[in-house]
């Protein structure tokens, strides 16, 4: 029998020629709300580690006061790829923790510090200045994970919650300045229960 190729055309409805494929979007949790927040967890990328687990952002969520009303309109909390120079992220309806380096000491610059000295001094973080003039934190696994779920995953939250409440629900209105403060207003709301619950060694 002879070979050839076979050609198919579209079908044609109305005068318009219809698609052949299924052109439709996938549904995902960046373009479908979902009944409840998803936790996922991707690949950590080359030389980096994921710190957290699903179970310890559970673990996280069930600390949190107003979970509730927090979690309206959150499709997904993401252990998510490394990105340069990014701790976290936050998308619509999506916001996510950045694997970690597996060097679990890093560099910060003097203006970071400056913003976040407080924080690292409670959690226990030592950190010390470097020939170039930023400054090494030595953190452990247990201060990084503390860093990642009290600072990085509130901020995230803190972008959420600016979105669900301005009046266009459109656009993080607020910025980065709002969501450092929840975050650190958050931090000291649960601080006990945190450390009742993960502890810091």
């Amino acid at each position: 029998m002879k070979r050839f190729c076979r050609v198919t055309a579209p079908g044609v409805a109305n005068g318009r020629v219809r698609r052949k494929n299924n052109w439709r979007r996938t549904p995902n949790y960046y373009n479908t709300a979902q009944g409840r927040p998803v936790i996922d967890r991707e690949r950590p990328g080359p030389g980096h580690r994921h710190l957290l687990l699903k179970r310890d952002v559970e673990r996280f969520i069930a600390l949190l006061p107003e979970w509730s009303e927090l979690s309206r309109g959150l499709n997904a909390v993401v252990l998510a790829t490394d990105e340069p120079d990014c701790d976290g992220w936050y998308r619509r309806g999506v916001v996510a923790v950045c694997a970690w380096p597996r060097e679990l000491w890093f560099e910060v610059t003097h203006r970071w510090y400056a913003a976040h000295w407080p924080f690292l001094e409670r959690i226990g973080v030592p950190v010390e200045p470097t020939g170039e003039g930023d400054i090494v934190c030595r953190y452990t696994e247990a201060t990084a994970r503390a860093y990642q779920l009290l600072h990085v995953l509130l901020h995230e939250f803190g972008h959420h919650h600016d979105l669900m409440t301005t009046r266009s629900r459109r656009q993080c209105a607020r910025g980065e300045t709002y969501a450092e403060e929840y975050a650190f207003r958050y931090e000291a709301i649960i601080w006990e229960r945190y450390l009742n619950e993960f502890g810091l060694y």
